[in-house]
C-alpha cells in the first residue's frame, strides 16, 4: 500500500477540472500551495479554460477526455498533453499522485475511482454515480484500505473508510464532520437537509415551468444538471443512496428535511437524543477544502456563518407528492444496484430532455419511475463495472427520444 500521508505536500490529480466543482477545487488548491502540488489535470471540451488552469497550476500532465484536435490548447512548457478517456485510468494510478479529486458527473468516473483505490490512493469525490451505481464495488475497497491501517494504528484517522473515499457534497461532508470521533453504534439517524429548490411552494402546477426558471436556485450556484436535480429533489434522493453506502446505514435511518436557508448542511441524531449539525455558508469551497486537508483544518476564504445576521433557520418535511423523485430514488436504493444504475442513467436523459424542451418538468420524475420499473428488477443486484456500463447505455438509448411509456 502506498502511504505518502506524512509528506508535507500532497500530490494531486484533478479529474473534471473545468466543471463547477473542478473550478472551485482549483481555487482551493491554488490558495494552499504550501500543502498541495497539482500533478495532473483532466477536463473535457473546455480546452481554453483547461489551458488557463494548466498555466496557473503548472501540472506535469493534462488529460483531455475526448479525441478532438489540439487546437486552442496552449499548455505551459513541460506539461504533457494526453487524450482519451482511457488516460483517466493512468492519471488516477500515477506513482507521483497521492490524492485523486473527482469533480465530474456520470458513470464514466467509476473506473478511475476503483483503479485509484486499488492503487492505494486517497479519492475525494463529488461524483454521485460512483456510489449510486457502484457503491458495492467502491466501498469494500475503501474499507479494505482503512482496515490495513487499523491493524497497526487503530486510532489513526486513516483507519476510517472515509479517509480513503472522501465526500465533497456539502451534505455528506457535513455528516462526515459530525461523525468524527463518534461510534456508529450511537447513531440513530442521518438527517440530510435540502433547500427545496426554486419551486418549493409555487407554482402550484409544475407542468409549465421553464428550464430558465428551474435553473434559478435560491441559495447555491451550481452546474445545470445538479441545479435541475435540486429542483426535482432527485438530487436528494441520490444523496440518500450515497449515505447508505458511505456510512453503512439502513435506508430507514436516513431522513430528509427541507431547510430553505441552506445553512445547516446536514445533521446526525444520536441514540441519546442529541442532534449534531454542521453549519456553513452556501459555498462549495468549504467541503472541498475539508476533503483535501483532512484530518486537518486550514484557514479558508469562505465567509463564516453569522448566526445573528442569519436570524432564523426553517425546517419542514419534504412533499413527496409534489416531488416524487425523492421517493422513487429511495425505492430504487432498496431494490439494488441495477435499479439505482437505471435511475441515474434515466435522470441524465430526463434532465437533458427537459433542458432541450422535449420533456416537461413533471416528466423528469415520470421517466425515472418508468426506467426503474423496467430495468431495475433483477436477481443480480451486484453487477460488475462492465454490466453497469452496459445497463447505463441501454437505459440512455431507450429514453433519449420519443414517448416514455408507463411503468405499469
Amino acid at each position: 500500500m502506498s502511504d505518502n500521508r506524512e509528506q508535507a505536500v500532497r500530490r494531486v490529480a484533478l479529474i473534471g477540472s473545468t466543471g463547477s466543482i473542478g473550478r472551485q477545487t482549483v481555487d482551493v488548491l491554488a490558495a494552499l500551495p504550501e500543502a498541495f502540488r497539482v500533478v495532473a489535470l483532466a477536463g473535457g471540451h473546455n480546452t481554453t479554460l483547461l489551458a488557463e488552469q494548466a498555466r496557473r497550476l503548472r501540472p506535469a500532465v493534462v488529460v483531455v477526455a475526448h479525441d478532438s484536435p489540439d487546437s486552442g490548447i496552449d499548455l505551459p512548457s513541460g506539461t504533457e498533453l494526453i487524450r482519451g478517456e482511457d488516460a483517466l485510468m493512468a492519471l488516477a494510478t500515477r506513482e507521483d499522485v497521492d490524492l485523486v479529486v473527482v469533480g465530474t458527473g456520470g458513470i464514466v468516473s467509476l473506473r478511475p475511482v476503483v483503479a485509484a483505490l486499488e492503487a492505494g490512493k486517497v479519492v475525494a469525490t463529488a461524483n454521485k454515480e460512483t456510489l449510486v451505481a457502484g457503491g458495492h464495488l467502491v466501498m469494500p475497497l475503501a474499507r479494505d484500505r482503512a482496515a490495513r491501517v487499523a491493524r497497526d494504528r487503530p486510532s489513526d484517522p486513516y483507519a476510517s473508510p472515509l479517509a480513503w473515499l472522501r465526500p465533497i457534497d456539502s451534505e455528506h461532508s457535513a455528516i462526515w464532520q459530525c461523525l468524527v470521533g463518534e461510534a456508529m453504534a450511537g447513531v440513530e439517524a442521518l438527517v440530510l437537509t435540502a433547500s427545496g429548490g426554486p419551486f418549493l411552494d409555487e407554482p402550484a402546477d409544475l407542468t409549465d415551468v421553464r428550464p430558465d426558471q428551474a435553473l434559478r436556485h435560491p441559495t447555491w450556484s451550481m452546474g445545470a444538471k445538479i441545479t435541475i436535480d435540486s429542483a426535482t429533489l432527485a438530487n436528494k434522493g441520490l444523496e440518500v443512496i450515497e449515505a447508505h453506502w458511505l456510512y453503512d446505514v439502513d435506508y430507514d435511518a436516513i431522513e430528509v428535511v427541507i431547510h430553505p436557508q441552506s445553512i445547516v448542511h446536514s445533521a446526525v441524531r444520536f441514540v441519546d437524543g442529541s442532534l449534531k449539525a454542521q453549519l456553513g455558508t452556501p459555498d462549495m469551497r468549504l467541503p472541498i477544502q475539508y476533503a483535501l486537508t483532512y484530518p486537518d483544518r486550514r484557514p479558508s476564504p469562505s465567509i463564516a456563518v453569522d448566526l445573528v445576521a442569519t436570524a432564523r433557520l426553517d425546517f419542514r418535511a419534504p412533499d413527496e407528492g409534489r416531488f416524487p423523485a425523492l421517493r422513487i430514488a429511495r425505492e430504487a436504493g432498496r431494490i439494488g444496484q441495477r435499479a439505482t444504475t437505471a435511475l441515474i442513467a434515466a435522470d441524465e436523459v430526463a434532465v437533458e430532455r427537459f433542458l432541450a424542451g422535449s420533456l416537461d418538468f413533471p416528466g423528469i420524475a415520470h421517466l425515472l419511475e418508468v426506467a426503474v420499473a423496467r430495468y431495475g428488477e433483477s436477481a443480480d443486484q451486484a453487477p460488475d463495472i462492465e454490466a453497469l456500463m452496459a445497463l447505463d447505455a441501454e437505459v440512455r438509448a431507450a429514453y433519449a427520444t420519443g414517448p416514455i411509456g408507463s411503468h405499469a
